[in-house]
């Protein structure tokens, strides 16, 4: 995949030292996953090897999540809140404007994400509902930053939904049902420049999920995958193709000018070569 380095005229002492000040601050961040105060309860799911590979994947592509400076940054099924607080902790340094949002059906889930949030004084709109369902018209093809660690085990579907705990793994035939669901309203949730990193087994068949999207219109990469004792995940990153971002935009009258050097490129190059 092509990445462009462009450099728009002569840049002013103030940009030099922003831009000097991240690059000392992405140096020092942190490359594996590490918070410390994640609150928890018995009937929420715990950060666990797939968490950390969802955060690890958000810390690898940090750089390009900078330089797209996302505004509207969503979690669907937030659990203990470790996900949603790590990225608001990776990206609010150099993306002040980025507001977070998470959700869960689990209202154990939500009031565990929300101290969570608390205990790093992190901001972020935390909802009890199924998905994304009370923020599809409010946000509807605003959000930039998608993450989800879904229900993803295979289980008898009547498995699927389940109060407490359950709800968090409990995926249905191929681990397959909720996640076919939230595919169904990535479209509706994603901005025309957004992207979404979302974990799947090997028993999901991350190779047709890929083809899935693919005939609707979007792209796709494994970010990192790794093999446990029990399992073998990997993080899907998707994003749309250069000519559904294009028509989107005209569609919608998406915002024509965006802060940061990813937008400006973009807006020079017109949609040419992607940085996904």
């Amino acid at each position: 995949m092509e990445e462009y380095s462009i450099q728009i005229g002569p840049k002013s002492p103030k940009e030099e030292g922003l831009e000097l000040q991240k690059k000392l601050i992405l140096q020092t961040t942190p490359k594996t996953a590490q918070i410390r105060l994640v609150s928890s309860h018995p009937e929420v799911y715990a950060p666990c090897d797939d968490s950390f590979l969802l955060v690890d994947s958000l810390l690898a592509d940090r750089q390009t999540l900078i330089h797209q400076n996302p505004n509207f940054c969503l979690e669907i099924g937030c659990g203990s809140g470790y996900v949603i607080t790590s990225l608001a902790l990776i990206l609010s340094p150099f993306c002040p404007s980025a507001q977070f949002f998470a959700t869960d059906i689990n209202p154990n889930a939500t009031q565990t994400t929300f101290q969570t949030l608390k205990n790093h004084d992190v901001n972020c709109e935390v909802l009890a509902t199924d998905l994304a369902s009370c923020l599809k018209k409010r946000l509807y093809k605003t959000i930039d930053l998608l993450v989800i660690n879904p229900p993803y085990v295979p289980t008898p579907d009547s498995e699927v939904g389940i109060e407490g705990i359950v709800s968090s793994w409990a995926g249905g035939i191929n681990g397959r049902k909720v996640i076919n669901r939230i595919l169904n309203e990535i479209d509706d949730l994603l901005s025309c420049n957004g992207s979404v990193y979302m974990v799947v087994l090997s028993e999901n068949d991350p190779f047709e999920i890929s083809r899935v999207m693919r005939e609707r219109g979007f792209e796709s990469r494994i970010v990192l995958q790794r093999s446990t004792e029990e399992e073998r995940l990997c993080v899907i990153k998707f994003w749309r193709e250069r000519g559904e971002r294009e028509r989107g935009g005209e569609r919608k009258g998406e915002r024509e000018e965006r802060d940061g050097w990813f937008n400006r490129v973009s807006s020079l190059l017109k949609g040419g070569g992607s940085g996904n």
